[in-house]
């Protein structure tokens, strides 16, 4: 049973919650919560700094009362911090995209339910200039579907969590959307660490080796301030 929703690979493990029905109805709670933050983020589109602000609030909201937080019940008692850079309009894009060349699936361990199939079906045209390479995104072969694009870059391990952080999972909700001539929006000022940078009862997928970029993004979600400086 999902712990949360703001991976789409986790743990089965219920916190703090008398019943199943009730956990259920607790994880539900929470997708909405997401859903509804990232709905009003593109609904924003005039002030992508204020949608990141509002965004930003509605995290550390969630991670600080909700039941489903990945810092559970014991780190809820306790300030709850998410360090964030500072929003850098220059990591905002607005990008096109082309056919992947190759779409053979990607395995990604996935705790007790064995292994999850992402396959690449798009690669971004437009980051390259900027980043040093281009990003691909997959699609997640479980019913219904779903985009996700992670990403690592040299600032893991030092600055953010050691194993990258996510930028899209539409699983969740975590979509920026698209503009006015359907270009996909890629706002790094939205990157956000996997519940796995926060307790080891989740099982996250990991950046691969083609979405990590060569040039550092300081942008959005640090490492955690407890394990700083360290690895997943």
């Amino acid at each position: 049973m999902a712990a949360s929703g703001v991976d789409f690979i986790y743990a089965s493990r219920m916190d703090d919650l008398p019943s199943t029905k009730d956990a259920y109805l607790a994880l539900w709670d929470w997708r909405r919560a997401v859903l509804d933050a990232y709905r009003r983020v593109r609904d924003q589109t005039d002030s992508p700094i204020g949608a990141w602000h509002g965004w930003r609030e509605a995290r550390l909201a969630l991670f600080s009362k909700h039941s489903q937080s990945p810092f559970g019940t014991t780190r809820r008692e306790a300030p709850v911090a998410l360090p964030f850079f500072d929003y850098d309009a220059d990591l905002r894009f607005a990008v096109a995209l082309r056919a992947a060349a190759d779409d053979t699936p990607l395995l990604v361990p996935a705790g007790d339910d064995g292994a999850i199939s992402l396959r690449s079906f798009a690669i971004t045209d437009g980051l390259e200039g900027r980043l040093g390479r281009e990003l691909t995104l997959y699609w997640i072969e479980l019913y219904g579907g779903g985009v996700f694009l992670p990403f690592g870059d040299p600032t893991n391990r030092r600055e953010t969590y050691g194993g990258g952080r996510y930028l899209l999972d539409t699983i969740k909700g975590a979509d920026l959307g698209t503009d006015a001539a359907g270009r996909v929006i890629l706002d790094f000022n939205f990157a956000y660490n996997p519940s796995c940078a926060y307790s080891d009862a989740f099982v996250c997928p990991l950046a691969p080796e083609a979405n990590r970029l060569p040039v550092a993004v300081r942008a959005g979600e640090k490492a955690p301030l407890s394990i700083a400086s360290t690895g997943p």
